[in-house]
């Protein structure tokens, strides 16, 4: 598995990441807060993918309620020194980690909610600690004021901002600059064949400030891996059954023709649709990773796939334009 540099962070990730958003649950969805993938499932996928080479494992204090963090902590525990130092944590902060719970990147409550992830990891030190999204309601000068008091601190490596525009990363860079901050070094944003409006708006942030980006949402909640048939109903348990919302503007006949498409490039070249939206996101240069979210360890196929999978720049071109 290749290691790339996250922007100019001197932090190394797989690239290829470990998405453990549905650990203990799905997402942050209170409502679903000890659903989802359960604790010996989830260290099974984790197994698999430290077999497979993934070393960056991407999480939140809100999955699950907690769960996810915990149960990553007593994995990296029983799997000991060796295994827990050659592992890149990356977590995330904004949502309710309770029912009814506070939610924001306040001063105060990215002080309390950095050390309750610490505890719940077992780490000292955060590697890769990210906005989970942007809030309105506080000025970014306090935010950033609190990422730089814990990166001084020691107790995180470097801070990223996740679900940000570019004109939300423009300003955050502006006022860190001017404060003499710590900067947000990386984005972390949903970004698929489906959805490439990134390209045009926060690429070229990323390039002008030397941002890393990480691209999460590789199959649109499903609908690049063939799970959304035209004229069918939506599999029980799926993304379209459990939180629709945000993936409803796929509904047409024109994506339907896309993905029907789509499909047929996979079969000529002896693998799955989702394989093929992954190994297509791993050739776009301006992406250092791709976090995947495997709910079983038979998932992760398609990265196998990925990985052994070369796309020629007019195969790229052609792949893109079939979702233009």
């Amino acid at each position: 598995m290749q290691q790339r540099e996250l922007g100019r962070t001197g932090i190394s990730v797989s690239r290829l990441i470990l998405g453990c958003g549905n650990f203990g649950g799905v997402g942050s969805a209170p409502a679903f807060f000890g659903q989802g993938i359960p604790r010996e499932e989830a260290f099974r996928i984790m197994d698999a993918a430290w077999e497979l080479g993934l070393t960056t494992f991407d999480t939140a204090d809100a999955y699950g309620g907690g769960r996810s963090e915990t149960w990553i902590g007593e994995w990296l525990a029983a799997k000991g020194a060796e295994v827990r130092d050659a592992i890149t944590i990356e977590t995330k902060t904004f949502n309710p980690v309770e029912e009814g719970g506070d939610r924001g990147l306040s001063l105060s409550r990215i002080r309390r909610q950095a050390e309750a992830s610490l505890r719940r990891l077992g780490l000292d030190r955060i590697p890769l600690y990210l906005a989970h999204d942007f809030d309105p309601s506080i000025p970014q000068e306090e935010t950033l004021g609190a990422f730089d008091e814990l990166v001084r601190a020691g107790k995180v490596g470097a801070v990223g901002a996740s679900n940000h525009t570019a004109e939300q990363l423009a300003e955050a860079l502006e006022i860190s600059e001017l404060g003499g901050l710590a900067r947000y070094e990386f984005v972390q944003n949903s970004y698929s064949l489906l959805e490439q409006d990134d390209a045009e708006t926060v690429f070229p942030v990323c390039h002008e400030h030397g941002l890393g980006y990480e691209a999460f949402g590789p199959l649109a909640g499903g609908w690049l891996a063939g799970r959304y048939r035209r004229g069918e109903p939506y599999p029980e348990g799926s993304r379209m059954t459990q939180r629709p919302n945000g993936y409803r503007k796929y509904e047409s006949d024109e994506v339907f023709g896309a993905l029907e498409a789509f499909e047929r490039e996979a079969l000529g070249r002896g693998v799955s649709m989702a394989g093929l939206a992954i190994a297509w996101l791993l050739s776009v240069p301006e992406i250092t990773a791709v976090v995947v979210g495997p709910t079983r360890v038979e998932q992760l196929q398609p990265v196998r796939e990925a990985l052994a999978l070369v796309l020629a720049h007019d195969e790229l071109a052609h792949l893109r334009g079939l979702f233009a």
